[in-house]
């Protein structure tokens, strides 16, 4: 396969795959900032665990609730499955509009499910290693100062990163976690959110969770430990750590708040100058052909709504 065959496809395959990769890469870049804002809000030995119960009973009188989480930058709990409004953990009151709280749900759902559609996320991101794949298969560059020597610099200079996203998002996608150990089996009937918020306090800091609640027929909670998020099963016993999923950990920046959150984001500016970029250096050519073929009838012979790759 000729390197000017490699080019083309990668060509095609950035152009037919632009704007949802543009949304992926874009909502990637925001979610990216979510774990630095979480971790930096916050404030050890600030909730307890009667506070917390008070708070479920208040606005989930019934016990519908199956799980909670807890937005530390907003400072906010929010239960699952109970039709309640976010609560303000200071007031207990319902929580007035958080903008960025709501931006970054916004983002993790046209993340995971671009225009409702998970099959989209997951067909873009095969593209983007394919697309990468074919840079690296085109070989080494010529480091210019053009766009275009900028854009294969970042891409080669960047490569475990740029890399290392995409393919950790297919891992999740498909359920590969590369886990050291089994999580503790299930049980028939999940223990109840209340007896599991004082069970999880009983160890943990309970302003250091994110979320507690039902996943996979057991109940899991997520916890900030040393700026790594770590997940723990929760049983009549206590607490007992699961193994790292390290897919999830390395594509969410949550095996470190603040460095692997930097990354991340690092990342995402990358991939956005790198689709950016190539775009325009594409929309150049073209330019430049159709003007060499208006002024010179004898080049090309192309028709002029045809683009030449």
């Amino acid at each position: 396969m000729t390197k000017l065959v490699l080019l083309k496809l990668h060509r095609w395959t950035t152009l037919f795959f632009a704007l949802p990769l543009l949304a992926v890469i874009v909502t990637g870049a925001i979610l990216s900032f979510e774990p630095m804002l979480q971790f930096a809000g916050v404030r050890p030995q600030s909730l307890d665990a009667a506070h917390v119960i008070a708070l479920i009973k208040r606005h989930d009188p019934e016990g519908k609730a199956r799980a909670l989480s807890i937005d530390s930058a907003a400072q906010r709990l929010t239960l699952r499955g109970a039709g309640a409004a976010a609560i303000d953990l200071a007031s207990g009151e319902a929580a007035s509009p958080a903008p960025l709280a709501d931006m970054f749900r916004w983002a993790r759902v046209t993340h995971e499910r671009l225009l409702g559609q998970s099959w989209l996320v997951i067909a873009s991101t095969i593209a983007m290693l394919v697309i990468m794949s074919l840079g690296i298969l085109m070989g080494l560059p010529r480091l210019r100062n053009t766009v275009s020597g900028w854009h294969k610099g970042a891409a080669w200079f960047a490569l475990p990163l740029i890399v290392a996203s995409p393919l950790t998002g297919l891992c999740m996608a498909f359920g590969l976690t590369f886990q050291d150990g089994a999580p503790p089996a299930a049980r028939a009937t999940p223990i109840p959110l209340l007896d599991a918020v004082q069970i999880v306090a009983k160890s943990h800091d309970l302003a250091a969770v994110t979320s507690i609640g039902v996943r996979g027929g057991r109940i899991m909670a997520r916890i900030f430990e040393d700026g790594e998020l770590r997940a723990y099963a929760v049983t009549p016993d206590g607490t007992r750590a699961l193994p790292r999923n390290w897919p999830r950990l390395i594509h969410e920046g949550n095996w470190s708040a603040t460095t692997g959150a930097a990354l991340n984001v690092i990342t995402s500016v990358v991939l956005i100058a790198l689709l950016t970029t190539g775009l325009w250096i594409w929309a150049q050519r073209q330019l430049r052909r159709r003007i060499r073929r208006d002024s010179d009838p004898a080049v090309g012979g192309a028709p002029a709504s045809m683009p030449v790759l």
